[in-house]
């Protein structure tokens, strides 16, 4: 009795099997971050910031908002500015902020008003009956390896009376402190030290002015 089924010859065969590599590789593509060739991207380490200790305390029944910082767009990220010129920008490889830089310092600065003493500090949308905004602008948040290495921190505040959309004052603060020691944890260290300088004085004036 002849078998029914025709015999697949090489060329069949071949064909057959590479279609069924097409077929691997199709179900390879769909999964992300394949491990084929060592899998995905390298963790990078992350650094977050710390709320000073204010060095001014005030009991006050006043609200104050404090709006997310502007900032440029090399500073509205989770990248660590690393400064090689004064306009060369590049960033710390294998290093990131825990949240976007702006989010960070906004939360650190509330909280720094909140040991201060002020219980009615918040944000948009938490329904506070304001009597001031507290704008600020991130300028400078960045470590300078064009000479001695530094951290670089400068922010810029406005005071501003919710009542009337008035501006009470503005100022700006900086603080630029030496890097000791080499590699990312050194880095942001010295750019958390630098920051808590400035959110101290940040607090004291506006508490001054309240």
């Amino acid at each position: 009795m002849k078998n029914s089924h025709p015999k697949i010859g090489i060329f069949g065969a071949a064909v057959a099997m590479r279609f069924r590599l097409l077929i691997l590789a199709a179900l390879v593509a769909l999964v992300p971050g394949c491990a084929l060739v060592g899998g995905g991207s390298p963790e990078l380490d992350t650094f977050g910031l710390t709320a000073p200790d204010p060095e001014t305390r005030r009991s006050t029944r006043r609200q104050i908002l404090l709006p997310e910082p502007s900032a440029v767009k090399a500073l509205d990220g989770q990248n660590i500015v690393v400064m090689t010129s004064p306009t060369m920008v590049t960033y710390l490889e294998g290093a990131q902020w825990s949240d976007r830089l702006p989010l960070l310092v906004q939360s650190k600065l509330l909280q720094s008003f909140e040991m201060a003493g002020i219980a009615g500090v918040g944000t948009p949308g938490e329904g506070l009956a304001i009597d001031y905004q507290l704008i600020t602008d991130i300028r400078a948040f960045e470590i300078r390896a064009s000479g001695p290495e530094s951290a670089y921190v400068e922010i810029s505040v406005r005071l501003l009376n919710d009542r009337n959309g008035q501006v009470i004052r503005q100022a700006a603060f900086d603080a630029e402190v030496a890097v000791v020691g080499s590699g990312s944890d050194a880095y942001a260290n010295t750019l958390n030290l630098a920051f808590e300088d400035v959110a101290k004085r940040i607090v004291s004036w506006a508490l001054g002015l309240i």
